[in-house]
């Protein structure tokens, strides 16, 4: 049996798929994958959109990590750190619009060109 699915939404970091015969979705991200039941996915989604990252970042202002936004998870020794960078493009990710995906006429924002300018 083929399993249909649907590209949702990619960014330069990542992916969002939906397979229509198990009803799950699949999200990568960087080196993370997360496979996700429709309510699952609506808390994710609703958790990512609510962080506060000026909070977060403010909090681990003295810290040498390079990512001080957490996403905790069901397994009380393992959190998920991002940049704000990381977490602004996994809201991009996650807020898909379905019919509207796959414009052509979609402009690159300056947050997905990774480029470090040299000034000579």
């Amino acid at each position: 049996m083929s399993q249909k699915i649907k590209i949702l939404s990619k960014t330069k970091c990542g992916e969002l798929y939906y397979f229509c015969n198990c009803k799950l979705f699949h999200l990568v991200f960087n080196n993370l994958f997360f496979e996700l039941d429709n309510e699952e996915f609506e808390r994710l989604r609703s958790y990512v959109q609510d962080i506060e990252i000026e909070y977060w970042e403010e909090r681990f202002n003295c810290s040498i990590l390079k990512r001080t936004i957490p996403l905790p998870t069901t397994q009380n020794n393992l959190v998920v750190m991002f940049s704000r960078q990381e977490v602004v493009e996994l809201r991009t990710l996650l807020s898909f619009r379905d019919k509207d995906y796959r414009k052509k006429d979609a402009y690159l924002n300056v947050d997905d060109i990774d480029y470090d300018y040299v000034f000579n």
